[in-house]
């Protein structure tokens, strides 16, 4: 017998919307190393995505989603362990090929976490007014990718 998947409340929405365009990163850099791309073009990109995309979203599961659950809760701790360290990978200025490899894995089952785990959790603890205050808030985005090169096609 299988699970069926949980709705996501609206509220929500824009955020796995987000988490959708963070997988695509994840591939994106897959696509590159397959595809001998130099790790510093895929890394420019990266850095980009961090800095347009993920931070602000991080910002606001921080300040308005995680809150919903209690600060001792251990999925929040665990998701905000995982922010600070794909946070430390997006700013180190080692060796690209390493750093990349390590973003796309963490990236990808930071997200997995977040949709499969967390957010079903807070979905099921907020209240309305909960998630009314993160609907108003955060207005679905308009993702406007990077497409000055698009290594990965």
């Amino acid at each position: 017998m299988s699970l069926k998947p949980q709705k996501r409340h609206k509220a929500l929405q824009p955020l796995s919307r987000e988490h959708h365009h963070g997988l695509l990163l994840s591939w994106k850099i897959r696509a590159g190393f397959s595809k001998d791309i130099d790790p510093k073009r895929i890394r420019h990109y990266a850095t980009w995505f961090f800095e347009n995309h993920l931070v602000p979203h991080f910002e606001l599961e921080e300040s308005h989603v995680f809150s919903i659950l209690n600060s001792e809760n251990e999925l929040v701790k665990r998701a905000l362990a995982d922010h600070r360290r794909l946070k430390r990978l997006f700013n180190y200025k080692g060796d690209d090929l390493k750093t990349l490899s390590k973003i796309e894995e963490e990236l990808e089952q930071h997200i997995r976490f977040e949709e499969r785990i967390l957010f079903p959790e807070i979905q099921n603890k907020a209240t309305e007014a909960q998630l009314r205050l993160i609907e108003n808030i955060h207005q679905p985005e308009n993702f406007k990718d990077n497409e000055t090169d698009v290594f990965w096609k």
